[in-house]
């Protein structure tokens, strides 16, 4: 067994010890995801980039980060786990899906979105 499988093993275990299937709809689990990520982003609020970067040289707010990421990918392995969607593939083909809309001669060390690059045409 991979590791992510392991892992989406044990978090259907947790929930499912706890009967928390009837919490667990599509609905719910996006708004927990949505819900995590966004604490994980108040973390970061209103820091500079100096702040940020000393953040994450000391061990208390690492381990608070490490907590919110933990958070976020538990709803997200959860969400894949009750709805039948292989991270793995699902991951691998947006990668092939962005690769086409991302091609490296035209945004290597850029940060535009897809939309504002010129074809090679203009």
């Amino acid at each position: 067994m991979d590791t992510l499988e392991y892992l989406t093993k044990e978090v259907q275990k947790f929930c499912e010890d706890r009967d928390w299937d009837q919490f667990h709809g599509p609905k719910d689990l996006a708004i927990g995801l949505s819900t995590e990520s966004n604490e994980l982003l108040d973390l970061f609020r209103f820091k500079s980039e100096e702040q940020m970067g000393e953040m994450m040289d000391r061990d208390t707010a690492r381990e608070r980060i490490s907590e919110e990421l933990a958070d976020v990918f538990f709803f997200l392995l959860r969400f894949s786990q009750m709805y039948e969607f292989d991270l793995k593939d699902s991951l691998l083909a947006k990668i092939e899906k962005n690769g086409e809309k991302y091609p490296v001669d035209k945004v290597k060390g850029k940060n535009l979105k897809y939309t504002e690059l010129k074809t090679t045409t203009e």
